[in-house]
């Protein structure tokens, strides 16, 4: 499958409007984000607060629902029913908390599995869960607005990555045309479309976004048959890269020091709790932390040092992502290889966070300020 991009630089065919709200909310009223994406299954229940929101309950199991896609182009029956289980329980969550002001997505393995809408019509059979499955626009405009408060008020072009399961998203924005001061605030806006209408606002310019459709568990599975740890990983980095061709900050970028990166992924949060040392992994440590390219380097060699064998027993790693570092890592050292910086930008945040950021800001629930 070819990466999905608009036809010429930030030019989407339509505006999506992500969250209507035909009621208003009352005062205190929760809500919910679950992101189903090819390996996990996610939920985030949240209460506004200030510029943000409180979250009072989570969820969070790898259920793989991917698993075997590649090969045979469906979800198989043991993924959907190890999904099935894991959403029974959000539902459960949900209904405990009294939740009313929803969004229920999936991802790159719906869109793509031959038997999706007869997995999405089970869901809603034994849970009572309505999933959506978003299009790589909606993924990465979510993405995008997850990371807004993460903006350095010093960035005019800022590139923000998020590696799922199946698929990366890519977006390059330009904020030259932004007060410094509004720059975190012009990328929230656009909660309601990369193509925003004309206002007196300032406006942050998508230059162009692209979701290639290779992610930790796309990626690994496509070079399962090579043995060599070092090769493998050789090659799933440079192909990642190849696939980047038709985005074009790609041939285009000059360096510059006003230059963010921002990544948002499971990979990129498990290498800075590597670089840091956490023995158990702390988000107020990482979300937010700089790494250097020479660090996540250092922390990629040290990973490729210990092997299969030593991965699958590293406490850094966990028993859920050993099998998808390898993969999530030749993605993030493609990433630092092609663009003008040796700085990232850590975000342990994601498609819940913009589904509740578009929510709250659709329903005029936040208040403006600094996040």
């Amino acid at each position: 499958m070819a990466p999905q991009r608009p036809k010429g630089a930030g030019a989407l065919e339509k505006k999506t409007a992500l969250s209507p709200a035909p009621v208003p909310p009352r005062s205190g009223e929760l809500y919910a984000a679950l992101d189903l994406g090819t390996n996990s299954c996610r939920m985030l229940i949240a209460q506004p607060q200030g510029t943000g929101f409180h979250v009072v309950d989570s969820f969070s199991k790898s259920v793989q629902l991917g698993a075997g896609l590649e090969k045979t182009g469906r979800l198989s029956r043991g993924s959907m029913t190890r999904t099935v289980q894991a959403l029974r329980i959000c539902q459960q969550k949900l209904r405990r908390n009294k939740v009313r002001r929803m969004r229920l997505v999936a991802t790159e393995a719906c869109r793509r599995a031959l038997n999706a809408d007869d997995f999405i019509r089970r869901v809603h059979r034994e849970t009572g869960l309505k999933l959506d499955i978003i299009k790589p626009q909606e993924e990465a405009q979510l993405a995008v607005i997850s990371c807004a408060p993460l903006v350095s008020r010093n960035t005019e072009n800022l590139l923000v990555v998020d590696i799922g399961g199946g698929s990366t998203e890519l977006v390059w924005i330009d904020l030259t045309e932004v007060p410094r001061g509004d720059r975190p605030q012009a990328i929230m806006r656009l909660h309601s479309g990369f193509q925003q209408a004309v206002s007196d606002l300032p406006a942050a310019r998508v230059v162009d976004w692209i979701s290639v459709p290779l992610g930790v568990a796309t990626l690994r599975d496509q070079f399962n048959d090579v043995e060599d740890d070092a090769a493998r990983f050789a090659l799933m980095s440079w192909f990642f890269e190849e696939n980047l061709a038709d985005f074009t900050p790609y041939h285009d970028t000059q360096p510059t020091e006003k230059f963010q990166i921002v990544g948002t992924s499971g990979t990129v949060t498990t290498v800075a709790a590597s670089h840091l040392g956490l023995k158990r992994y702390d988000r107020t440590k990482v979300d937010g932390l700089h790494m250097t390219t020479e660090q996540i380097d250092r922390v990629i060699r040290s990973y490729l040092a210990l092997g299969p064998a030593g991965r699958r027993a590293d406490p850094r790693i966990g028993q859920d992502r050993q099998a998808l570092i390898m993969s999530g890592s030749a993605i993030l050292q493609a990433l630092m290889r092609c663009w003008p910086t040796d700085r990232l930008s850590v975000a342990d945040r994601g498609l819940r966070e913009g589904l509740l950021y578009a929510q709250m800001s659709a329903d005029g629930v936040l208040e403006d300020g600094e996040f």
